[in-house]
């Protein structure tokens, strides 16, 4: 601490960017959200005989991975869709990480929801566990969603949302650094840059506008164009 003290800033900085990605803006008050424990959790699935929902927002939309009776374009309030979690096992590896969404905190979010049977709520549930939870910087927890062709109608859904108090959570990177660890990311689901890509076809086809991902996604494919300012304030359609 005492050598801090004498460093300028700007050697400071350059000291941590040495330590590799840490944790950005972390707020570890408890979030405005209810979280459900997984006692809690499957305490409520065996009392529940009937059918529920999950939120899908990321790869979810695009590869779910369980069986589902039907599948709906929804919105979240109170989170937004963000690249703000360094990817350490599925688009990544601790030394080198790649970077992946996370449903963080304001703003809203364009997603899908899928209606799961109540005879499939345990396995369902087992296996978004093993595949969002691998490092526990999700938070299991239970939200209102509004499905789009009805605005009138909301359901409960099973959703994962960022842990800010978390190592792997990046916080709002900039474009330069979020371009870096989509570049070199690479894990046990692939390459990083195949998830960003796959994820931006994704919102193109549910007609969902996010300018910086699409910037991301043509510089990952080769296509030279300049980068988004940051200061651009992000509206509703974007998410």
């Amino acid at each position: 601490m005492l050598i801090a003290a004498f460093l300028r800033p700007r050697a400071v900085a350059q000291l941590r960017r040495n330590r590799g990605p840490v944790t950005r803006n972390v707020d570890r008050r408890p979030p405005s959200t209810t979280v459900r424990s997984p006692a809690t959790m499957n305490a409520r699935s065996q009392q529940t005989k009937e059918d529920f929902w999950v939120f899908a927002y990321g790869s979810l939309m695009w590869r779910p991975g369980f069986d589902f009776l039907e599948r709906r374009n929804a919105r979240l309030v109170g989170a937004h869709r963000a690249l703000c979690v360094y990817s350490f096992v599925h688009r990544g590896t601790p030394e080198k990480p790649g970077l992946v969404f996370g449903l963080d905190r304001g703003g809203n979010c364009r997603g899908i929801a899928y209606r799961v049977a109540a005879s499939r709520r345990s396995e369902t549930v087992k296996y978004l566990r093993a595949r969002e939870q691998v490092t526990r910087v999700y938070r299991e927890t239970w939200r209102r969603i509004w499905l789009d062709d009805d605005p009138q109608e909301s359901v409960h859904a099973l959703c994962y949302v960022v842990d800010r108090g978390h190592r792997q959570y990046a916080g709002q990177l900039g474009f330069a650094e979020q371009l870096h660890y989509a570049r070199q990311g690479h894990g046990r689901s692939g390459a990083c840059r195949d998830y960003v890509l796959a994820s931006m076809k994704e919102l193109q086809k549910l007609e969902i506008r996010d300018v910086r991902l699409r910037a991301l996604a043509e510089q990952l494919k080769g296509v030279h164009k300049s980068a988004p300012s940051r200061s651009r304030p992000q509206t509703a359609n974007d998410y």
